[in-house]
C-alpha cells in the first residue's frame, strides 16, 4: 500500500499507513483530493510556533490527545484535541501543536505546504521540514 494506490483508486488503511513509519513530525502523504494532500503523522513533545499565511490547517486526531496552542488577535488561547477530534487552525494563525502523551494525526493541506509554515521561529532538529513524504 503506497500513495500511489491511492491514486489508482485503492482503498488506504489509515492503521497500516501509520504502521509503516517510526519518524515523529515527519508526516506521509496517503492520498490527494484535488490539490489537496491528506497527510498522516506520528507526533510526540512538541512542534515548532509557525504560520501558514495563505492556508488554513485542518486536524484529526486518530489516536492519543492533541494540543494546540494558538496566538490569535484577542490573545494567546489553548485547545486540546482528544481521540476522534477536528480542528481547522485558520489561516495567518501563529500555532504550535504539541502532544506530550503521543498522538497520531491526519492533516488537510494544499499540496507542496510546508509543515513548518512560511514563517516559523528556529526548527528542533526532531522536527521534519517538508512538504510530506510518499508512503513506502
Amino acid at each position: 500500500m503506497t500513495s500511489e494506490s491511492a491514486r489508482r483508486g485503492e482503498p488506504v488503511s489509515l492503521p497500516a499507513a501509520l504502521a509503516s513509519f517510526t519518524e515523529l513530525w515527519s508526516p506521509r502523504i496517503v492520498t490527494a483530493v484535488n490539490d489537496y494532500d491528506v497527510r498522516v503523522a506520528k507526533v510526540e513533545g512538541e512542534h515548532v510556533w509557525h504560520v501558514h499565511d495563505h492556508t488554513d490547517e485542518f486536524f484529526l486526531v486518530l489516536e492519543g490527545e492533541l494540543t494546540i496552542a494558538l496566538r490569535e488577535p484577542a490573545g494567546e488561547r489553548t485547545v486540546v484535541l482528544p481521540k476522534g477530534s477536528v480542528f481547522t487552525v485558520p489561516r495567518g494563525t501563529e500555532h504550535k501543536p504539541y502532544a506530550p502523551g503521543g498522538a497520531s494525526i491526519l492533516l488537510f493541506e494544499p499540496t507542496g505546504t510546508l509543515t513548518v509554515g512560511d514563517r516559523h521561529d528556529d526548527i528542533p532538529a526532531h522536527v521534519d521540514a517538508t512538504t510530506g513524504h510518499a508512503l513506502g
